[in-house]
């Protein structure tokens, strides 16, 4: 049965979980979307950015292109056929003038090189990267559709994301531009005859390492984003399990305490019922005894204590009925303004003779200015004397009674504080000793502290105990003020 009851109480904290176990998943998972995007984001604008720079620049390039072929025909090639007959490059003056007039025609231009390939062969005729100069088949496809009289470009680059980190390889990115080198004629419906194929070279390195610093800050501002939220989310969820967990407990702290209460009401009806049928009979045996005792004092002197056993034993077991019975009957509080200061006094002077008889050394350290707290002083006297009962009896051989009162204005709480140098309780024992029947004395019913808890219960109050085996033990009591 109990076991059922703890299966269910599980499954009900399982079943209050589930929500929240649904929205940390939503929200670790919606943070996961949200990098995913962002990097796909990220992605795409420096794509968009690449592809915007790769057309502006083609088109810059054509532009380019077009007026060096129109400057390179009228300025060279015009003046070299009519004063040489043929173009010859391998001539010194006819190369100088046609350097000097692309060097001029690119002055200004954002031009990293400028090529012109023969139109017969592959082969390049002039560049202005004096190195390339009769280098064969340096023009790819891109040559030959130029030869066709397609303009067209290609994209050289190298390096990522990973080359701005220090000590990595440059990002490099160059744009080549090939467009058919026309002779112009008077008639521009009739395109020209292609005399060659004119390559200009743009470095896109900067621009492209601008594009990738942004895409990187993008990425980075959006991870360091993630990484905020995951922490605050994470705060979140951990504090939000906490007070879960703190619920949870609580939740089944007062379920034990709803079963605890059930079982002791359930006890305290038997234990009435039993103390009530006990209580007449005993009271019978009692008188018996009495008048019992006075005939064989007559009859057989000498004998009488036998009849006195029997009225001794009789009202120890009265003492037994009427704790059962307190016990087992609802607490009804009658509160008025006491100090409690007094009442330690009263039953400290009532236990005088006893403590002097058993060597014991009483310690009072009771706050002077403890206020009056509103309480019933018949039940918090009996809390207090069954607690100091205890502590002379856990001192057989003499020992140190201490006796104090503090108030914890912090927490709103008047302190009532009894220790003794008795040979303590063991940490497995102090775990049941308020509950009731249990003792671990030859006599006993076990339920002093166990009336005492209620009294405290009853009372809004708390009593907790501190010690350790043969070191001696503290009981403390706690009543709200006010």
């Amino acid at each position: 049965m109990v076991e059922r009851k703890k299966a269910e109480a599980d499954a009900a904290s399982i079943a209050s979980l589930k929500p929240f176990r649904l929205v940390k998943f939503f929200s670790y998972s919606g943070l996961a979307v949200f990098l995913l995007f962002t990097l796909g984001l990220s992605w795409i604008i420096s794509n968009h950015a690449k592809k915007v720079l790769l057309e502006r620049s083609e088109a810059y390039a054509l532009v380019v292109a077009e007026n060096l072929s129109h400057q390179v025909f009228q300025q060279f090639v015009l003046p070299t056929v009519v004063r040489y007959k043929k173009i010859a490059l391998r001539k010194p003056e006819q190369f100088a003038l046609l350097d000097a007039v692309v060097r001029n025609a690119m002055h200004g231009m954002r031009i990293q090189a400028v090529t012109i390939f023969d139109s017969k062969r592959n082969i390049i005729s002039y560049s202005t990267v004096k190195a390339r100069i009769g280098r064969i088949d340096q023009g790819g496809i891109e040559y030959l559709q130029a030869l066709e009289g397609n303009n067209n470009s290609v994209v050289r680059s190298t390096g990522t994301l990973l080359n701005l980190l220090p000590g990595a390889k440059p990002i490099s990115s160059q744009l080549s531009t090939f467009i058919p080198f026309r002779q112009y004629t008077a008639n521009k419906q009739k395109p020209g005859v292609i005399l060659g194929v004119i390559e200009v070279d743009q470095d896109l390195s900067e621009d492209v390492v601008a594009i990738t610093k942004l895409q990187g800050t993008i990425i980075l501002t959006s991870m360091l984003i993630m990484a905020a939220l995951f922490v605050v989310l994470g705060f979140i969820v951990a504090r939000a399990d906490r007070i879960i967990e703190a619920r949870a407990d609580e939740r089944r702290r007062l379920e034990q305490q709803l079963h605890q209460s059930n079982r002791l009401a359930t006890l305290g009806k038997m234990v009435a019922s039993v103390a009530h049928e006990i209580k007449n009979p005993l009271g019978i045996v009692r008188s018996t005894a009495d008048i019992l005792g006075k005939r064989i004092k007559s009859v057989a002197p000498g004998n009488e204590h036998l009849a006195e056993i029997i009225v001794e034993e009789t009202g120890r077991l009265d003492g037994i009925v009427r704790e059962f019975l307190d016990f087992a009957r609802p607490q009804e509080l009658k509160m008025e303004l006491t100090s409690v200061n007094d009442i330690f006094t009263k039953i400290l002077t009532f236990m005088e003779p006893e403590l002097e008889r058993k060597k014991i050394v009483l310690e009072m350290l009771l706050d002077q200015d403890m206020p009056k707290i509103s309480l019933d002083q018949g039940l918090i006297h009996r809390a207090c004397l069954n607690i100091l009962v205890n502590g002379v009896q856990a001192m057989p051989e003499g020992g140190t009674l201490t006796v104090g009162t503090r108030q914890e204005k912090m927490a709103g709480m008047a302190l009532l504080v009894v220790s003794d140098t008795g040979g303590g309780i063991s940490l497995e024992k102090q775990e049941h000793i308020f509950t009731p029947f249990y003792t671990d004395k030859n006599r006993g019913t076990g339920l002093g502290l166990a009336i005492v808890k209620n009294i405290v219960d009853s009372h809004h109050g708390t009593i907790s105990v501190d010690s350790k085996d043969g070191e001696g033990s503290t009981f403390t009591i706690a009543l709200p003020v006010g």
